[in-house]
């Protein structure tokens, strides 16, 4: 076989950087289309969704057997367990009219219920917080002198609207864990909710949002039992029941949870709480893996079922 021509050597190669370059653009252009395109729509979803700093309803106190309280707390004060949250809106209540329609007071009083002790709870979660903000909550509870037994965490939904790095808030999570395991407290973690739920923000950015969610709470479980939390997966048994019924499970602001929506938290945040603090007796109720409701959901699924199979594949 004669020896290529140098002159046409030189031209196949520039014929390839010339495809290269120009493939390279075109996935360039195509990259940059989809970015502005999802930053358009994440617009028009800040605009739908409301940024709420008014504050949740306010439970704290001492809670009784009898089913009376919140009873002001005043040092000196006879309690059998301290139960404290913290978070985000979510772990604050947002969303709801009354205190008593709160996740923490919903928790605090099926936990007096099942164990008939008196129970002091006190909520430090603030509106809009990220796993930036969680040590500082913890330490305004330590430096009061106010150790908890038993701690709720909520955390993540605004790690995820703020784009934070997965792995930075998950670690974030697992020191403020640490923070309190370290004192004595037993923690209970909810990881971050499956934001694809929330249908007032478009397709694909909610997509987009879901996996991005997803990847966090995993993220996150894996942090909290690296220090000796408990990790509860909200999204993985939430985004069936809101999916099916989002009219019932959201609040009218359409992003957080109405009263039924925080009463689904607590029911199954309630195992581990009282697990933690010895008063469940039986074994601990499994999850499910993957919200079935929510991966039928899933955009390349959709696709897959309006894509005819291909016979004998």
């Amino acid at each position: 076989m004669p020896p290529a021509d140098p002159h046409e050597k030189a031209d196949r190669l520039l014929r390839d950087v010339g495809a290269t370059v120009v493939a390279a653009g075109a996935s360039a252009a195509a990259s940059y289309a989809a970015y502005s395109y999802l930053n358009s729509q994440a617009a028009h979803a800040r605009q739908i969704i409301p940024h709420r700093t008014d504050a949740a309803p306010n439970g704290d106190g001492v809670y009784f057997p009898d089913g009376s309280g919140p009873v002001p707390f005043h040092r000196g004060m006879e309690v059998d367990l301290h139960l404290a949250v913290y978070g985000d809106s979510t772990a604050a209540g947002l969303g709801v009219d009354t205190a008593e329609e709160t996740p923490g007071v919903q928790i605090v009083r099926n936990l007096v219920r099942e164990t008939d002790k008196v129970v002091r709870y006190s909520n430090k979660a603030i509106v809009g917080a990220t796993s930036k903000g969680l040590a500082a909550q913890i330490d305004a509870s330590l430096i009061a002198r106010s150790r908890p037994d038993v701690a709720v965490i909520l955390i993540g939904a605004n790690d995820v609207t703020a784009v934070n790095r997965v792995h930075a808030s998950a670690n974030r999570l697992g020191e403020a864990v640490q923070q309190l395991v370290d004192v004595g407290t037993k923690v209970v973690v909810g990881t971050c909710p499956d934001l694809g739920v929330v249908t007032a923000i478009p397709q694909p950015l909610r997509w987009v949002i879901r996996q991005y969610s997803l990847r966090l709470a995993a993220a996150q479980r894996s942090a909290v039992r690296a220090h000796g939390g408990r990790a509860v997966p909200l999204a993985d048994v939430l985004a069936k029941e809101f999916l099916a019924r989002p009219e019932h499970m959201f609040s009218p602001d359409n992003y957080h949870p109405s009263a039924a929506g925080y009463a689904l938290a607590a029911s199954i945040l309630m195992p581990e709480v009282l697990d933690a603090v010895g008063e469940w007796g039986g074994p601990l109720p499994s999850p499910p893996e993957v919200s079935e409701v929510a991966e039928s959901r899933r955009l390349v699924n959709r696709i897959k079922r309006l894509v005819p199979s291909v016979p004998g594949r």
